[in-house]
């Protein structure tokens, strides 16, 4: 009888690899060093004698022998996930609800692929967005109308409150084709002096590009607002302005040459998100299953994110 040493760890990282596209991205994904990561592979290819993926395609090229564990981790790791749900619904009960307050008007670019990936994974919990926008969406929890808040930063001052790390990115300025600007390689806070900057109708403390980078330099641009992304990037697109979004948001824009853009600062202006919820849902396994699945979701499918 052979003796396997494949452990649920191995086929985990094989996905991690296939889905993620690099060695680098498995090892974030996985939250390991890349240095683990390798030793795992190496442990396998070495007991089967075999390289299990081409090391100099990007994204990786697996061997008939990756390919064949491959489908054995994506037979088996479907049934393993479904049992320990299984088994968390039989110890802590099935029901739940979870309704979704988000501060950000792009949130739903990628909030709703994350949401259709666990209304399949627990169909019995409740999934519902609070409709409208909200400044405080924190607030909501505390007021008993929301149960999980997403949000751009922690605040360590608010109490009762649990913080879920869920993913970085950058944020990018988005110019017309024809911009002078694009002549540089980065934009710094003086740039914008005299362009009519366009935002979302929110306050300023919710907008990284004032926040972070025009308020510290005392720069104060003209401004506009819309409500729709789409709009936003037509006022770009025919002159009317500059705004600043997450490369996630924009990426199908640039792809296809609507408008153009430029990085914010020498090392990039990046922002973050967060889910944010009262401390006696954190333990509840479908509310520690959503924050996995949406990380992994948005780190697999967006554009330049990092997990936090």
């Amino acid at each position: 009888m052979i003796q396997s040493i494949l452990e649920i760890r191995h086929l985990r990282t094989l996905q991690a690899l296939r889905d993620s596209g690099s060695l680098v991205r498995a090892a974030q994904l996985l939250n390991l060093t890349q240095s683990a990561l390798s030793h795992q592979i190496k442990l396998l290819e070495d007991r089967y004698g075999t390289p299990l993926f081409e090391r100099k395609s990007v994204p990786p090229q697996f061997s008939a022998t990756g390919t064949r564990l491959l489908q054995l981790a994506d037979a088996v790791l479907p049934q393993v996930e479904a049992a320990e749900r299984d088994v968390a619904r039989l110890s802590q009960g099935q029901g739940g609800q979870l309704r979704i307050a988000v501060e950000c008007h792009t949130c739903f670019d990628w909030l709703m692929p994350a949401m259709d990936a666990f209304r399949a994974r627990w169909p019995e919990v409740e999934l519902d967005i609070v409709s409208g926008f909200h400044a405080d969406p924190v607030g909501l929890l505390h007021q008993g109308r929301a149960d999980l808040a997403i949000v751009s930063e922690v605040d360590a001052q608010e109490q009762g409150v649990d913080y879920h790390p869920l993913f970085g990115f950058e944020i990018r300025a988005l110019l017309a084709n024809t911009h002078a600007l694009l002549a540089k390689p980065y934009l710094v806070a003086q740039d914008f002096a005299d362009q009519t900057v366009i935002t979302y109708p929110v306050p300023d403390e919710m907008l990284d590009l004032v926040r972070q980078v025009l308020e510290p330099a005392g720069v104060r641009p003209p401004r506009r607002t819309t409500e729709l992304t789409v709009a936003m990037l037509q006022l770009v697109a025919s002159g009317r302005g500059v705004a600043a979004l997450p490369l996630w948001a924009v990426q199908g824009y640039l792809d296809r040459g609507y408008v153009a853009a430029r990085p914010i600062g020498a090392q990039g202006l990046r922002g973050e998100l967060h889910a944010a919820c009262l401390p006696q849902l954190s333990s509840r396994p479908f509310l520690q299953d959503f924050v996995r699945v949406t990380r992994e979701t948005s780190f697999v499918t967006l554009k330049g994110v990092e997990l936090l």
